[in-house]
C-alpha cells in the first residue's frame, strides 16, 4: 500500500518530527541506506515496519566511507524511484541530507571500531569502516531510533555496528536480515549496476561457489583451508574474476579459523569488471 512519504532534508526538522513521535511513546524503527533501492533494502524496511510504530529511512550517500579511487561520484542515484519504493513498503519518513550538513567545515570525530576494521574488506579498504561507523553514529543520535535494521550481505559491518553500540552504551537495538538474492542467486546490490549483461552472467559464480562450500560442511568437512582452496579455485575457473579476499572467520569476532568448530562465516569480495562485489554464507556445526 502506497503511503505519503515525509522526506526531511534538515537535521533539525528531523529532530522535531522524533520529538512529535517520542512525545506520543511511539517507537522508531531505522534503516540506513545510501540509496537506489532494491528488493533487499525494501525487505529490511517490512522488517522494520514489523518491529516499531513508525520506520523512517536515511538515504545518504556518506562521503567519508569512499576511499581515494572508489565510485563515489558514479555511485548510482535515483531519488524519486527511492521514494516510489520507499512508500510502497510503509515508509513515513524519509532523512536526506545534505553532505555539508552531515560534515560542516572543521568536522574533526570520527568513530574507529578497532581490530574488526582491519580485516576482509577493511584490508583493502582501510577508511571504509570508519566512516561507517561515523554516519551510523550520527543517525543514531538524530533520529533516536529503538530498533535499526541492517542486511546480513554486509556481514562485517553489521558485527561493527553492534560492537560499537555495545561500547559505546548506545540504547538501540541492531537487527540484522537475512540477504536477499536475485532468482539466479546472486546476491542483491546498488552495485550490481555496474555489471554488463556478461558479467553479470559470470558473478553468479560466488553463489555457487558459496553453495559449494555449505555442501562440503553439512557434508562433514571442517577444515577451513580445504573449503577455502574450493571455492577460490572455482571462482578463479571463471575469466573476469579477481578475488580480493575469500576468507572463513568466527562470526562474532572475525578472527579466522583453521577449523570450523563453531559458528563460522565464509566472506568473498570479487572484483568484476568495475564492480566490487561482496556476499557470505553462514557455517554453523550445531545444525
Amino acid at each position: 500500500m502506497m503511503v505519503d512519504v515525509k522526506v526531511i532534508e534538515d537535521i533539525a526538522g528531523m529532530r522535531s518530527y522524533v520529538s512529535g513521535i517520542k512525545a506520543r511513546g511511539d517507537t522508531i524503527g531505522l534503516v540506513p541506506t545510501m540509496g537506489y533501492l532494491h528488493e533487499g533494502h525494501l525487505s529490511l524496511m517490512r522488517k522494520a515496519g514489523e518491529l516499531s510504530d513508525h520506520v523512517v529511512i536515511s538515504i545518504f550517500v556518506n562521503p567519508t566511507q569512499f576511499g581515494p579511487n572508489e565510485d563515489l561520484d558514479r555511485y548510482p542515484r535515483d531519488f524519486e524511484r527511492d521514494l516510489d519504493l520507499a512508500s510502497s513498503v510503509g515508509v513515513e519518513c524519509i532523512f536526506h541530507p545534505r553532505s555539508q550538513d552531515i560534515y560542516p567545515k572543521g568536522y574533526a570525530t570520527y568513530i574507529h571500531v578497532e581490530g574488526l576494521s582491519s580485516v576482509l574488506c577493511g584490508v583493502s579498504r582501510p577508511t571504509h569502516f570508519r566512516g561507517v561507523a561515523t554516519v551510523v553514529a550520527k543517525l543514531f543520535n538524530i533520529v533516536e531510533p529503538d530498533i535499526a535494521v541492517f542486511g546480513e550481505k554486509d556481514y562485517q559491518q553489521l558485527v561493527i555496528i553492534r560492537r560499537m553500540v555495545a561500547d559505546l552504551n548506545m540504547k538501540v537495538k541492531i537487527v540484522g536480515y537475512p540477504i536477499v538474492r536475485e532468482k539466479d542467486g546472486l546476491a542483491m546490490s546498488s552495485r550490481n549496476r555496474y555489471l554488463s549483461q556478461q558479467e553479470r552472467k559470470k558473478a553468479t559464480v560466488l553463489s555457487r561457489a558459496l553453495k559449494r562450500a555449505e555442501d562440503m560442511f553439512y557434508n562433514g568437512e571442517r577444515d577451513a583451508s580445504a573449503i577455502r582452496e574450493a571455492l577460490v579455485e572455482m571462482i578463479m575457473g571463471e575469466d573476469g574474476c579477481n578475488i580480493d579476499y575469500v576468507e572463513i572467520v568466527d562470526a562474532d569476532d572475525l578472527s579466522r579459523l583453521r577449523t570450523i568448530n563453531r559458528k563460522a562465516v565464509i566472506a568473498l569480495a570479487v572484483n568484476i569488471g568495475k564492480a566490487r562485489l561482496i556476499d557470505n554464507t553462514i557455517l554453523d556445526p550445531s545444525l
